[in-house]
């Protein structure tokens, strides 16, 4: 891959973590009832990515990097309880994944 595929890419991650911080109201079982996957998700990417280039990334950091903040403080402050129909979506969509 070229250095230039490389910038582009990380500029499109940095664009998707900003895209999801301008919306903080779209919660991570919305995301993954739509598109399976959510900012757990890239978190977990993140570390994965940094492991396979020989770097230890530790998962709370790579979330702080995704959240922006200690996900302890985003999920204080932007994570609502998921109502029973985003449960069930939720549920409905691992039983079609297995």
């Amino acid at each position: 891959m070229s250095e230039s595929s490389e910038a582009i890419e990380a500029a499109v991650f940095r664009r998707l973590v900003q895209h999801l911080d301008e919306n903080r109201d779209v919660q991570n079982i919305d995301l993954m009832n739509l598109a399976g996957f959510c900012r757990n998700c890239l978190s977990k990417w993140y570390v994965a990515a940094a492991e396979e280039r020989g770097e230890a990334v530790d998962y709370e950091s790579a979330r702080e990097r995704v959240y922006g903040m200690p996900y302890s403080e985003w999920k204080a402050k932007f994570q609502g309880q998921a109502s029973a129909e985003q449960q069930a979506a939720f549920a409905a969509r691992q039983e079609g994944e297995s």
